[in-house]
């Protein structure tokens, strides 16, 4: 994704016309107030208050020029005068920060929280005597939510093979983002694409010829994976017809089938067990991971939301079983991760609200 930033925000501006135009008479403003909003914007930022925050780096595949060191919500206020809306932003949100408001509204078990879909973060809620770097005086509560961009976790113990080795250094932004690299759904696509096209050049796995599909870049995305990795046909036919359809491999053995499918499941579990290991460590550094919390039932929820989290059941299944293996049954026992739908939409508008102009007035 590439452009100039007054053209992704004056999209963004757009839709939001577009949608608005559309909605019922009751939800019109009252006059002389002006429409709020929470913005969820799912990139690092520097946020100096709730509603200003300069943008650090793109991520996910972004390369907006102009964007960086800037402060992404006079730019979509900006855009939002430039198409005649009378709307501002009450809240800058990250989305995991966004889905941990969201689900804690309802439940105030949910000590943590993340994103698994295009790309992936998470965040949680820490004891505010714990934060190095907090200056001032100390929140009421006691806590402050920790956003961890855990996208650009590294560490010589993950598993980087020499594709994703390859993929990384080919990438918009080398060195970077390694984590999210390794697990969200933006990529798991192309890490078995690319393993398919070195066992095609290598070993005719689709025939004498390389399909040329094979050697396009982003050409087989993780939806495809997961509906072949989900294949329990006795021929994989879902998987044949993917290959066909998608790669342009018309016809495909069996055996070639079976070595495909049992590729997408060893990426999707490499991917959903290390997600599952960064839950376990966020358990561990609040110190929910313990036989005394367990036996005190004291519950630890995880708000999940994320197309790749709510899309690919088998991802979901390999991610809880990494967590019950690495807590043990009993521990376990105590942690919910939770399906959070559009769980950072519906957190983004609560703080937005809850930081409303025009509180007093009702």
């Amino acid at each position: 994704m590439s452009g100039t930033t007054e053209q992704l925000f004056d999209y963004i501006a757009s839709e939001l016309a577009t949608f608005v135009a559309k909605e019922r008479e009751n939800f019109h403003q009252l006059p002389g107030h002006q429409r709020e909003l929470g913005f969820t914007f799912s990139f690092p930022v520097e946020q100096s208050s709730i509603a200003s925050g300069t943008l650090i780096k793109w991520t996910k595949g972004f390369s907006i020029s102009g964007t960086v060191g800037k402060d992404v919500v006079v730019a979509l206020n900006e855009a939002m005068k430039r198409k005649g809306l009378d709307m501002r932003v009450a809240a800058l949100v990250n989305d995991t920060v966004a889905t941990l408001a969201g689900g804690r509204y309802w439940d105030q078990d949910v000590m943590a929280a993340v994103i698994l879909g295009t790309g992936t973060n998470a965040c949680y809620v820490e004891c505010a005597e714990a934060i190095p770097k907090w200056q001032g005086d100390l929140p009421k509560s006691g806590n402050m939510i920790i956003n961890m961009e855990w996208g650009n976790f590294w560490s010589s113990h993950l598993p980087m093979t020499e594709y994703d080795k390859a993929f990384d250094a080919e990438s918009l932004n080398p060195g970077e983002q390694i984590f999210e690299k390794l697990i969200s759904g933006m990529y798991l696509g192309e890490i078995v694409r690319r393993v398919l096209l070195r066992i095609a050049e290598e070993a005719a796995l689709f025939g004498d010829t390389v399909p040329p599909n094979l050697a396009l870049p982003f050409k087989l995305r993780t939806p495809d994976i997961s509906a072949m990795h989900s294949d329990t046909s006795a021929d994989f036919k879902v998987a044949g017809r993917i290959l066909k359809d998608v790669l342009g491999i018309p016809h495909s053995s069996l055996s070639a089938r079976k070595i495909v499918v049992e590729l997408c499941r060893i990426v999707a579990e490499r991917g959903a067990r290390l997600a599952g290991a960064g839950v376990v460590g966020i358990l561990k550094k609040i110190g929910r991971d313990n036989v005394n919390e367990a036996a005190g039932k004291k519950r630890s929820v995880v708000a999940m939301d994320g197309g790749l989290y709510e899309h690919y059941p088998l991802f979901r299944e390999y991610l809880q079983n990494a967590v019950t293996e690495l807590l043990g049954t009993k521990i376990s026992e105590s942690v919910v991760i939770d399906h959070s739908k559009d769980g950072s939409g519906i957190g983004a508008a609560l703080l937005a609200a809850s930081h409303s102009i025009y509180l007093e007035e009702q």
